[in-house]
């Protein structure tokens, strides 16, 4: 299988980063193909809603966002990590979600994993999966397989002291 982690932190090596890279871990050392995209390095503009897309299936944007969108459609898992701010999604997974508008039917039938890092509890954190679980309904046939929440973690790599580091590695290797 094709298994692609989108990383949706501003942070790079920050705990919604590391946990992308366990998952990839254990997805390779489970005989999986593998592919990672860390959102800061595309510099992605939101979607203009300006529906050019209809007509070519392809954005009018002049960045990085056909590249990303190709990588998407030829997963057959998807990981989306986003850290919660303020008990939502970042404005990077926001932005990607949006950018699929060009290609969103190309992504029926994927699977999912959801990873979601924050300072807050576990129920805290919880709110913001629904942005990723309203996200995957809008795609027929899509299976979200795992969310995995590491709460209380701040500062970059307090991840690597969490169930949820040992669980994304095990995720990845039980793809």
């Amino acid at each position: 299988m094709k298994v692609l982690a989108v990383c949706a932190s501003p942070r790079k090596n920050g705990n919604c980063d590391l946990l992308c890279s366990q998952l990839l871990k254990g997805a390779r050392e489970g005989g999986n193909e593998t592919d990672s995209v860390f959102f800061e390095d595309l510099a992605l503009r939101p979607c203009r809603a300006c529906y050019a897309c209809r007509e070519s299936g392809r954005c009018i944007q002049k960045d990085r966002g056909c590249e990303v969108m190709r990588k998407l459609a030829e997963a057959d898992v998807i990981v989306l990590a986003s850290p919660v701010y303020f008990y939502s999604v970042s404005a990077q997974m926001k932005t990607l979600i949006d950018r699929t508008l060009c290609c969103y039917t190309k992504l029926e039938g994927k699977r999912f994993v959801f990873i979601l890092t924050g300072a807050g509890t576990k129920a805290e954190l919880q709110r913001a999966s629904e942005s990723l679980y309203g996200f995957s309904d809008c795609l027929p046939g899509s299976l979200v397989m795992k969310l995995i929440i590491a709460d209380g973690v701040y500062l970059k790599g307090d991840v690597r002291d969490t169930k949820a580091y040992y669980e994304a590695y095990m995720t990845g290797k039980n793809l």
